[in-house]
């Protein structure tokens, strides 16, 4: 048995194995506790496992008995493979070693009633420890008993039991805690995927809007341009003319001071000649009525804003197939809630 203690004794806290027992890939065995603290300080950046997201795989250690590197995964010293044979030797062994004083402490237990008589029944009716006097003679005399120490190991075989399935249990939801925190972060990398997705197809669309905004404001551009130049032409030609008339009526005017008849006869006979020239020359041309009407360059955009209120995400339609359109069977149902399409 001291031989035995001596292999149940963990390398770090020099104690005898503390449940649960993992054992490593180098076949040393340590205390999970242990294990942990021994990887925390090594890895001090390590996420806590109640954090809402994982650190990656990839973290290591080394055994402390032959300094062999551990690489862990992502679930840390969680996911090192529990010594079940260690632990179950654990159990015998502390079954076996009972302290010489605490037998003798359980062998001097006297009944409180009986001061000479040894508790050694358990009286099943009153659930309470007792002597075989008070079972002859007192209160329990009506009651059903057993002997004491077939009670003690049937007790002890239920407890020990039941701690077997209470640690099953809390490794199974330790093992669903971790796979739902996987979920989580599954669906936080679905989620940011597809908002980068969902962002670039509006932009897309955008960026067509613009690009046909700046296609229609050049065509009223165009039109703009084309009819100023044909009124400012207008505008440059009359003025000309203008001025030239003008001009000659000035001429005219200085003739009328001419006091020779002859001198006044010979500039007025030019003087009229221009006039009938000018008057000849003189079109008022002018642009058409309702030329600087601008009303046709119009477009109908409500029902393009309502199908663009119209867009909406279309649940089911992508429904487990990945990004490049296969089956991707690593996203999970999660992400398939998150497809989308655009729908108008």
């Amino acid at each position: 048995m001291e031989n035995l203690e001596k292999q149940l004794i963990c390398p770090v806290c020099l104690e005898m194995f503390s449940k649960p027992v993992v054992i490593l890939p180098c076949q040393h065995n340590l205390c999970r506790k242990c294990a942990n603290d021994i990887f925390q300080s090594a890895n001090p950046l390590w996420q806590s496992r109640g954090s809402s997201s994982m650190a990656s795989s990839g973290a290591r250690f080394r055994c402390p008995s032959c300094r062999h590197e551990v690489v862990l995964d992502r679930h840390g010293v969680y996911g090192l493979q529990r010594n079940l044979l260690v632990e179950n030797i654990l159990d015998i062994y502390r079954q076996q070693d009972i302290k010489p004083e605490q037998q003798q402490q359980q062998q001097q237990l006297l009944c409180e009633e009986h001061e000479e008589e040894k508790i050694n029944i358990y009286c099943l009716s009153c659930e309470t420890p007792t002597c075989s006097m008070c079972k002859v003679f007192g209160k329990h005399r009506d009651c059903d008993v057993a002997p004491l120490g077939s009670v003690y190991m049937r007790q002890k075989t239920e407890l020990s039991d039941g701690i077997a399935i209470l640690v099953a249990s809390n490794d199974h939801v330790q093992a669903v805690i971790t796979q739902m925190e996987e979920i989580c972060r599954t669906v936080e990398e679905n989620s940011q995927r597809r908002r980068e997705q969902l962002a670039d197809r509006l932009d897309g669309l955008v960026a067509v809007l613009d690009e046909r905004k700046q296609e229609l404001v050049g065509l009223i551009t165009r039109e703009q341009d084309d009819k100023l130049k044909r009124v400012r032409s207008l505008i440059g030609r009359h003025s000309d003319q203008l001025e030239a008339a003008v001009t000659l009526v000035e001429s005219a005017i200085r003739s009328m001071e001419e006091p020779h008849m002859s001198l006044f006869i010979q500039s007025a006979k030019v003087i009229l000649e221009k006039m009938a020239v000018t008057a000849r020359a003189s079109t008022m041309e002018r642009p058409e009525l309702g030329y600087e009407d601008m009303s046709h360059f119009v477009i109908d955009t409500d029902g393009l804003a309502d199908m663009l209120r119209s867009i909406d995400f279309s649940s089911g339609a992508h429904r487990g197939v990945g990004d490049d359109g296969e089956e991707d069977p690593e996203e999970g149902e999660e992400e398939s809630e998150l497809d989308f399409c655009l729908r108008f």
